[in-house]
């Protein structure tokens, strides 16, 4: 099993529970790693496009207001399991201005596993 893994992502999202977050976006910083048999991988094709986990974590920013950053994290994983290949997900993701100043960041770190 390989670990593929994209880290660092900044997305721009609509996301928090508090009046002030409402309507405003925010940055998340989200790190991604997944589990994808790629023995023998030689080409684009056998293994996973890292520009995929890219696209799929901005998708799920740009869906709308997301009230917890771990349905955020939640959801970034199912999709990340909808290729077949991907038997397992980690996603991390901060939310840098969540304590400012008294903290760099928060946030949560989920795992999901196909069943």
């Amino acid at each position: 099993m390989t670990k593929v893994f994209v880290t660092g992502v900044e997305v721009q999202a609509e996301i928090g529970v508090y009046r002030h977050e409402i309507g405003r976006l925010q940055p998340l910083i989200v790190d991604v790693e997944l589990d994808v048999p790629t023995a023998g991988a030689e080409r684009l094709a056998d293994t996973l496009n890292y520009e995929t986990l890219l696209e799929a974590a901005r998708s799920v920013a740009g869906e709308g207001h997301i009230a917890l950053v771990e349905t955020f994290a939640e959801r970034l994983a199912r999709r990340c399991l909808a290729d077949p290949r991907v038997s397992r997900a980690r996603v991390r993701v901060e939310k840098p201005l969540a304590l400012a100043p008294h903290a760099t960041g928060a946030g949560v770190e989920i795992t999901v596993v196909r069943s």
